[in-house]
C-alpha cells in the first residue's frame, strides 16, 4: 500500500472516530444537563456547541502537545470559515433559515470581535500562554451570560431548543448510562486526534503541502463534520434556530476555547505563521462579519445567499491548493 494511501486511511479512521466521539459526548453531556434541570436553550447554545466543537479542541491540543502549531491554528481559522460558508451555506440551500433568536443576533457581533481580539493577539507571530488564558477566561464569562439572558428568551425559541434534544429520564442509573457515553466519547476523541493529526502531518510532508493547508483543508473539514450534520438535521426538521445558533456558537467556541485552551496548555503558547496573520484570520473575521447583513435582511438566509457562500468556499478551497 502506498504511503500517501496509509496516511489518508488514519486521516479517515481518526476522522470516523472524532464524529463519533462528539456524537457520544453531546449525548451523554445534552442528557447529563437535562437531568441536571439545566435549560433547552442553556444546552443548544453551550453544551452542544461546545460537543460538536470537541474534535476541533482534541485536533488542536493533539497538535500542539506533537509541535504541529500549523495544524492546531489552521484547524480551528478553516472550521470557523467552512462553519459559515459551507455548513450555513448547505443548510440553508436545504431550506431558507429564519434568523429570529435574540441570542443568534448578539452573538454574532462577539463572534467578529472575537477574531479581531485573535488577530491582534497573533500579530507578533505567537499567542502566549497569558492569552490563552484571557481566551479561556472569556468563554467562561461568555456561558455564565448566556445562562443569565436565558431566562428572558422567547417560549417559542425555548420550545424549539426543547424539541430538538431527546427527553430524558431522571433517574440513577439513566444518569449513570450518560455519564459512561460522555467517558466513551472523549476516548474516542482523543484516539481519533491523534490519528488525524499524524495521518495529515505525514500526508502534508508527503505532498509538499504546509501542515497549515492540510490543517485549513482536510482536517478543519473533517472536525467540522458534527457542525455540519447538526445543522442540516435542525434544517430539515425546521429549526432554523438550532440550525444557525450552532454554528455561530461553535465558531465563538472554537476561537475562545479550542485556541484559548491550547495556547494555555502549549509549551511556549501557539506560534502563528505570516500566511495565517494576513490572509487566513482576517478572512474568518470577513467571513463572520458578512454574516450581518445577510442575517438582517429579512432575518433569514435564502437558498440564493447559501448558494452565494458555497461557491465562495469552494473557490477558497482551490485557492489555498494552489497557493
Amino acid at each position: 500500500m502506498p504511503d500517501w494511501l496509509q496516511y489518508l486511511l488514519l486521516i479517515v479512521v481518526g476522522l470516523v472516530l472524532l464524529v463519533g466521539g462528539g456524537e457520544l459526548l453531546v449525548r451523554g453531556a445534552s442528557a447529563l444537563a437535562r437531568l441536571a434541570r439545566v435549560g433547552p436553550l442553556v444546552i443548544g447554545l453551550t453544551v452542544v456547541a461546545f460537543g460538536t466543537s470537541a474534535p476541533e479542541l482534541a485536533t488542536s491540543l493533539g497538535a500542539a502537545f506533537s509541535g504541529k502549531v500549523d495544524l492546531a491554528i489552521g484547524n480551528v481559522v478553516g472550521s470557523n470559515i467552512a462553519n459559515v460558508l459551507l455548513i450555513l451555506g448547505v443548510a440553508s440551500l436545504i431550506m431558507p433559515l429564519k434568523v429570529q433568536s435574540r441570542l443568534v443576533r448578539l452573538d454574532v457581533p462577539l463572534l467578529v470581535v472575537a477574531g479581531c481580539v485573535l488577530l491582534a493577539m497573533a500579530w507578533n507571530g505567537n499567542i502566549s500562554r497569558v492569552e490563552g488564558a484571557f481566551l479561556v477566561t472569556a468563554i467562561v464569562i461568555y456561558t455564565i451570560w448566556l445562562i443569565r439572558q436565558s431566562r428572558y428568551e422567547s417560549a417559542a425559541v425555548t420550545q424549539e431548543f426543547a424539541d430538538a434534544l431527546p427527553p430524558v429520564e431522571g433517574h440513577r442509573r439513566n444518569a449513570i448510562r450518560q455519564l459512561v457515553l460522555l467517558v466513551v466519547g472523549l476516548g474516542l476523541l482523543v484516539i481519533g486526534a491523534k490519528l488525524l493529526v499524524d495521518g495529515a502531518s505525514d500526508l502534508a510532508r508527503g505532498w509538499g503541502v504546509s501542515e497549515l493547508t492540510i490543517g485549513l483543508t482536510i482536517v478543519a473539514i473533517g472536525t467540522s463534520l458534527p457542525e455540519l450534520m447538526a445543522s442540516v438535521m435542525a434544517a430539515l426538521r425546521g429549526e432554523s434556530d438550532i440550525a444557525v445558533g450552532n454554528v455561530v456558537g461553535s465558531s465563538l467556541f472554537n476561537i475562545l476555547s479550542v485556541l484559548g485552551a491550547t495556547a494555555l496548555i502549549a509549551p511556549g503558547g501557539i506560534d502563528v505563521s505570516v500566511s495565517a496573520i494576513q490572509f487566513d484570520i482576517p478572512l474568518m473575521i470577513l467571513v463572520s462579519l458578512v454574516c450581518l447583513p445577510v442575517f438582517l435582511t429579512g432575518w433569514r438566509v435564502s437558498r440564493w445567499e447559501g448558494a452565494v457562500f458555497v461557491v465562495c468556499y469552494i473557490t477558497y478551497l482551490v485557492y489555498l491548493l494552489n497557493r
